[in-house]
């Protein structure tokens, strides 16, 4: 299995670039207000739009009945939000090998 991409591999990452003129904690408080909008926007139920590369969406998802494997007794989950991401067309394209348009 591949390494996860992590925070401090990115706040790194554009560290490294020779053309911007930052300091690493500049590029991590930079990269952490970027990740602090995208959570709110997601948290009031906003879709987030990442143009050419996808789409991130909360929804609510109702109360069900279940129940637990180990006693088989039956249960109630509670409603929760759940967030999916949606891949842009193009960045599909892209990562199966085909042509981007």
């Amino acid at each position: 299995m591949n390494r996860a991409l992590t925070k401090a591999d990115i706040v790194e990452t554009i560290y490294n670039d020779q053309e911007l003129d930052l300091n690493r904690g500049e590029v991590k408080s930079i990269v952490e207000d970027l990740l602090l909008l995208m959570k709110k926007a997601i948290q009031k139920d906003d879709a987030l739009l990442l143009s050419g590369f996808g789409k991130f969406e909360a929804y609510g998802k109702d109360a069900r009945k279940g129940r637990n494997p180990q006693t088989d007794e039956a249960i109630t989950l509670p409603s929760r939000k759940v967030v999916v991401f949606r891949l842009s067309r193009k960045f599909r394209l892209e990562l199966n090998g085909g042509e981007a348009e």
